[in-house]
């Protein structure tokens, strides 16, 4: 059984110059812990709010580094700087709406302001990319959403099979007939 990889990008001026730790990616590899039981192996990045910066991190990401699953942090605001969607949206083959209606749909159970984050998510070969708001509580709030369906989504993309813990969150796989 291959172990599988996944990215995560924080996307962010402020920790990619060091100026203040970065705590959202730590939190997605948080999560990702609590929710996976097969081994998998994290490949970790900081970058600028730069689309060809973000671009460049996402295309290694999934053709070098041949990650099945990568996950961004950050870059998500209707700031001028936000453009992380942009970036993700230029790399993808095929895009996957649902994701960012759904990670909006929950957060605007905690905050009226959701309606203003552009997160995505799309294809590029055989992985998944999944863009997430920036703050922590966030990203446990909508990985708890929409990670039902992410090792299905890498099921179909022949990708390695993640398997979860059921007691934290229980992924959906149609039943075998």
């Amino acid at each position: 059984m291959s172990i599988a990889k996944i990215g995560i990008v924080t996307v962010s001026d402020r920790a990619n110059a060091g100026i203040y730790e970065d705590i959202s990616g730590k939190a997605i590899i948080n999560t990702l812990t609590d929710y996976l039981t097969s081994q998998w192996t994290e490949v970790y990045k900081i970058v600028p709010d730069e689309q060809e910066v973000i671009e460049q991190a996402l295309i290694e990401l999934v053709d070098q580094e041949k990650c099945c699953l990568v996950i961004t942090t950050g870059g998500t605001g209707p700031a001028k700087r936000d453009v992380t969607p942009e970036a993700t949206e230029a790399v993808c083959d095929r895009m996957m709406p649902g994701f960012g209606e759904l990670v909006r749909a929950e957060s605007l159970k905690f905050v009226p302001t959701a309606i203003l984050s552009r997160q995505t998510a799309g294809l590029r070969s055989s992985s998944l990319i999944i863009n997430l708001p920036g703050k922590p509580k966030s990203i446990k709030e909508c990985l708890d959403a929409v990670f039902p369906a992410v090792p299905y989504c890498i099921d179909l993309m022949n990708g390695p099979f993640l398997e979860c813990n059921e007691d934290v969150i229980k992924p959906f796989r149609p039943k075998k007939k």
